[in-house]
């Protein structure tokens, strides 16, 4: 197990991680720090990292836990729901900023299953897999939370 294989790791999956991370916490700072944690915790752990079946599985898993503890831990020392993302800027070239909002707005389950599914791509089992969840809870919340995304966008779709 050599720093460099876990180097190549970095290099092949830090940036798809990180986009995958953002949907989930609605955050690029936020995605920045778990996907980094996750990979630190990785180094601190090589042997459970490389030896995984899938190492960039193992780091999303991680990293999705990790977005799920701080989001726990803020809502209790704030009593308050964090806020996902920050304000929108205004004129955003790439025009992210309804869906970062709608998705915001959409409860934490949703959320994530809908990140994982759709911008991670993957399938409702491995979604399952990552977050511990029945894959029929996997799928009702995709259910759920597309119905809400959709009313959402449709919503704010004169803006775009």
């Amino acid at each position: 197990m050599s720093d460099i294989e876990i180097q190549d790791l970095y290099a092949a999956s830090y940036r798809r991680l990180l986009g995958q991370l953002i949907g989930v916490t609605g955050s690029l700072a936020e995605a920045e720090d778990v996907v980094q944690e996750a990979f630190v915790r990785g180094l601190d752990h090589p042997r459970r990292l490389l030896g995984a079946d899938n190492p960039e599985a193992w780091l999303r898993t991680v990293a999705v836990n990790l977005a799920r503890s701080r989001w726990r831990r803020a809502q209790r020392l704030i009593g308050l729901a964090p806020r996902l993302v920050q304000e929108p800027r205004s004129g955003d070239p790439d025009g992210h900023v309804v869906l970062l909002q709608a998705l915001r707005n959409l409860p934490a389950g949703q959320r994530e299953v809908i990140a994982l599914h759709h911008l991670a791509d993957l399938t409702v089992e491995q979604v399952a897999d990552t977050l511990g969840l029945p894959t029929g809870t996997v799928k009702a919340r995709l259910s759920r939370g597309r119905a809400a995304l959709s009313a959402l966008l449709v919503k704010e779709g004169p803006h775009v």
